[in-house]
């Protein structure tokens, strides 16, 4: 299959940029199933029916009516990435694609998101080497508005623009690229490869975000050429995919977008394959890498080339699965990683095969390689296991559904397809091309693109460990940027008016709501078995999936306290075979069947999951049963287990979110807590924890009467109990004493804490304190009073700290709730390192005026966005068992959605006010700050929050 559509990776906020590997929807699914073996050779029946017509300007529309949900999708994808910047002006794409949220003509400044939020819809874009698209899910009442708000951004756009939102949006981008780059281990990673594997000047030689120099050169006369060049109708496509009237559908988009002007078609790229005369070896120390890694680099094809779709085969079956070489050489004979990755990408113009290996904790890079050779020399003399290649291909008709799942998933399906491929409907020849792929076809590409051939390799080491670099390897060139306190550029006041360009009607006001949106609950059934435990299902029949979990109360909770981290290596030994089956077999058994099954655990339970056709279920669900009730238990396995877990946790001690978070917790419930540790416990923690461990843990609390089993899909109640027969005759009950629910914690001993993370690029603020009392009645309002402040892009926090000062490129707040203690009221940020005593100032001024600021609009404007935010928010049947695992860990009515709905709409604006002032409380306010020590300490200590307090990451 082609991996090519990166925009179901999108971020969460607006102008997010697509930077993951990338793959047609329907193949993106995880969460897989498909036909018993015996039915592998055929091609899976797929038809996404639309309608597909082209305006007379020459915009492309594609229209896929789907009536299963009250709502709509809307895509449009423009043919124009980072392929198309000019050398100098790097990041070009990616920053314009910010530019377009922010204002045009009849919208206005700041109102796209606005209207968005308003309606309880979410959007997004996305950038990647090929593309940028932009999209918006929303009520279906909301269709015209939305075709405005695009259509206005499309044609009436470019007068708005000016040297005062340049010189902002620059800001936002660069806090960007501090965050998801420069202040990330393994953050410049794809940048040394791409230079290195292209010639100066390719269009893929740079990476998608481009360089801070690059993006700080750009004029207005870059954006206003890059505008008239790329965003034009005849260099996209609208999908429209929902609930809606196609009559009504076409007339609205002609509406709004057939007016706008016609532009040239830009000329396609040739394809532009990268070329290598000799391997090249780079290393690079990385401030925030707390683990060697290794990458290799092949130069491969472009996208849709025959070849792609066995290069995709071939990095599967070196490296998916227990049975792989990677596996097999690396993990279980030379023990070197806890896992290896591999993996084809193929875009419009160039392709490229990466081998990635993130080695265990002072491991040499060179035994790294050699042992990667190896596995290679491996596969090529036992050839394709030709089990393997059924099992991968078997998987496909349940990524097929898992796929198109939701709406906006099918949306960029179409929207894809059509650009890249020139036929929405290309899926079925993708879909084709994989499954025809030989066991020859893999062997060929093997020896055409990588046994012997030339590859740029990288090597990524800790601070004062270069000596695991490969031997030979050469300094890379790196930027690292200084951020300089005041060298932002100050361009003075925001323009107040603007040209206005003519059009055909009416475009001043933004239309009103159809009225046609209404919103029905789930209907859920549920029952208790014999053995106690209790099960929820929700038949929804759209697609022949089923998606099911067994949630076991207790988790981390039940840890001994000297052994945190047990439940979440019993969580993955589970996977580590049964009695009857080695953990080859097992993955085998469920590969054969298509399926998706998976462990995880938390603080307060175990959950396995799993994803299959509702008419395997059956058999699927015997293996969850036989998973649970029959670990095997291997020494063997639980060394790997262990040693794969310690190596995460050093990995998640160089994240400074992940730290910032840990050290959060610890300060808010107490450093003797089990609460102020992660699930997956400590070095010192995990260290200790033995296979017997697991044991005693297992036969303790593994009882049906501390479990629930949750169910959403194709399946009728009858089908699933009869299904549940044999669990619940084979699992007898057993008292298991859970821990009484903590009610209070001791108050943090100071107002300020800080961690130092020496040269960091953004400093990571986690501000709250302990707001939500255990099995309090009140979090559904608390959701609303907290909306306005901080829930989405709309918010306060959002409007100020991003879009008015440019400290950051998202901040949020939310609150949270435990079952077994009192959750959190928590603001959070990346922000740029000059600016974080600002930043924490203009939090505190946040808060302290938020509940006097409060309106009763804020308060009107949020009853509606939740009220519709619910209606979108249960269409997939991952989120369908979500919303059971809800009703089942809180003990909440099969009904609590329309009593939520009921709470918030009811709550007026006095009762509103006054919960503002008792759960959001600045005086109560803790920080916890990561950053650089040397260059902000010493600035935070006239904050008036007190002395810092300094901690230790550990």
């Amino acid at each position: 299959m082609n991996k090519k559509l990166k925009t179901a990776c999108l971020s969460v906020l607006m102008g997010g940029m697509v930077m993951s590997a990338s793959q047609p929807v329907w193949a993106q699914a995880k969460k897989a199933t498909a036909k018993p073996a015996a039915k592998t050779s055929a091609t899976p029946q797929f038809d996404l029916k639309f309608e597909k017509y082209k305006l007379p300007n020459g915009l492309d529309v594609v229209l896929h009516q789907d009536k299963s949900d009250p709502k709509v999708a809307v895509a449009i994808m423009y043919h124009v990435g980072s392929n198309r910047e000019k050398a100098g002006r790097t990041g070009f794409a990616h920053f314009f694609e910010h530019m377009l949220f922010q204002n045009s003509e009849n919208v206005g400044k700041g109102n796209f998101i606005k209207a968005i939020n308003q309606v309880g819809g979410n959007f997004n874009g996305g950038t990647f080497e090929d593309g940028t698209v932009y999209y918006e899910v929303v009520p279906k009442d909301a269709l015209e508005r939305v075709l405005w708000l695009e259509s206005d951004r499309m044609g009436f756009f470019i007068n708005t623009v000016s040297e005062w939102g340049l010189e902002n949006e620059k800001q936002v981008v660069k806090n960007e690229k501090r965050q998801r780059v420069d202040n990330q281990p393994y953050g410049h990673t794809d940048y040394v490869i791409l230079k290195n594997l292209y010639p100066a000047g390719h269009p893929y030689s740079w990476d998608v975000i481009g360089s801070l120099e690059d993006l700080q050169n750009a004029t207005l006369a870059d954006v206003k050429e890059f505008y008239d060049q790329w965003y034009g109708v005849s260099n996209a496509t609208l999908v429209l995919t929902g609930d809606f009237e196609t009559p009504e559908a076409k007339k609205l988009i002609e509406k709004y977008f057939g007016e706008l002007a016609t532009k040239p078609e830009p000329k396609p790229l040739p394809a532009m394959p990268a070329k290598l005369t000799a391997t090249k070896s780079l290393f690079h120390v990385d401030n925030f890498a707390n683990l060697p890694e290794l990458t290799m680099v092949f130069p491969t094809v472009e996208q849709y080339h025959k070849d792609a779709y066995a290069l995709d085969m071939l990095g599967s079956l070196l490296s998916d699965g227990k049975n792989s070489p990677f596996e097999r050489v690396i993990v279980e004979e030379r023990k070197l990683a806890p896992g290896a990755r591999a993996g084809n990408r193929s875009s419009e113009i160039a392709g490229t095969f990466r081998i990635s290996v993130r080695a265990f904790d002072k491991k040499d890079l060179d035994d790294v390689h050699t042992a990667v050779m190896a596995a290679l020399d491996k596969f090529e003399k036992e050839g394709v296991n030709q089990k393997e290649l059924e099992r991968l291909k078997i998987k496909q008709e349940t990524a097929l559904y898992n796929g198109i799942s939701s709406l906006l998933n099918k949306a960029f399906q179409l929207a894809q397809y059509n650009e890249f491929a020139g036929d929405p409907g290309f899926a079925k020849k993708d879909i084709a091309m994989t499954q025809a792929v030989t066991a020859q076809d893999i062997m060929n590409v093997y020896r055409k693109y990588i046994k012997g051939k030339p590859y740029v390799m990288t090597s990524f080491v800790p601070k004062g460990q270069e000596e695991l670099a490969v031997k030979g390897a050469v300094k890379a060139d790196v930027v690292e940027e200084k951020v300089v306190a005041g060298a932002e550029k100050n361009t003075g006041q925001e323009p107040t008016s603007f040209p206005k360009t003519a059009s055909k009607i009416d475009r001043s006001k933004m239309p009103e709501l159809s009225n046609n949106f209404s919103f029905k609950a789930p209907a859920i059934w549920s029952n208790q078995l014999k053995n106690g435990m209790k099960v929820y299902g929700i038949e929804q029949n759209e697609l022949p999936l089923v998606q099911f979990s067994i949630q076991i109360k207790g988790g981390m909770q039940l840890d001994a306290p000297q052994k945190i981290g047990t439940a979440s290596l019993v969580d993955a030994m589970l996977m580590e075979g049964t009695k009857n089956k080695t953990p080859q077999q097992l993955e085998e058994a469920i590969g054969q069947l298509g399926a998706f099954i998976n462990v995880n655990s938390s603080s307060e339970d175990i959950t396995i999951s799993g994803n299959t056709l509702s008419r395997n279920f059956p058999q699927v669900l015997k293996l969850v049963e036989e998973i649970l009730l029959e670990p095997r238990w291997d020494e063997a396995e639980f060394a790997k287990v262990k040693q794969a877990a310690l190596t995460r946790i050093k990995q998640n001690m160089a994240n400074p979110n992940a730290i910032g978070s840990l050290a959060f917790n610890k300060v808010l419930y107490g450093q003797d807590s089990r609460f102020a540790y992660p699930t997956s416990g400590t070095l010192e923690t995990v260290q200790g924890i033995t296979l017997q461990d697991l044991k005693d843990y297992y036969q303790k609390n593994f009882s049906p009467s501390v479990a629930s089993f949750q169910i959403a899909g194709n399946i009728k109640q009858a089908d699933a109990t009869k299904a549940l027969a044999s669990l619940e005759q084979k699992w007898a009950a057993k008292p298991v004493t859970l821990p009484t629910p903590v009610t209070a914690t001791a108050k943090p001993a100071a107002r300020l804490y800080f961690i130092d993370q020496p040269d960091a690029k953004q400093s990571v603020i986690y501000a709250g304190y302990l707001a939500v009392p255990v099995g309090t009645q009140e979090y559904p309002v608390m959701q609303a009073i907290n909306h306005k402040l901080g829930a989405g892009s709309a918010s306060t926090l959002f409007n100020v700290l991003r879009l008015q000062k440019g400290y950051t490129y998202g901040a949020f707040s939310a609150f949270s709730r435990r079952p077994t203690a009192p959750g959190t009221f928590v603001a959070s940020s990346s922000v740029r390192t000059n600016v974080t005593k600002e930043s924490l100032q203009t939090i505190d001024e946040i808060l302290k005026t938020y509940g006097s600021s409060y309106t009763e609009q804020d308060l009107a404007t949020s009853k509606g966005a939740l009220l519709r935010q619910t209606a979108l928010g249960y269409e997939t049947l991952g989120s369908l068992v979500g919303l059971l695992e809800t009703i089942s860990t809180y003990n909440l009515p099969t009904d609590y959605l329309k009593r939520e709905e009921q709470a918030i709409q009811n709550l007026n604006y006095a009762q509103a006010k006054s919960m503002i002032g008792n759960y959001i409380d600045p005086n109560k306010v803790v920080y916890v700050v990561v950053g650089d020590a040397k260059t902000q300490l010493e600035g935070l200590k006239s904050l008036g929050l007190g002395e810092p307090v300094v901690l230790q990451n550990k």
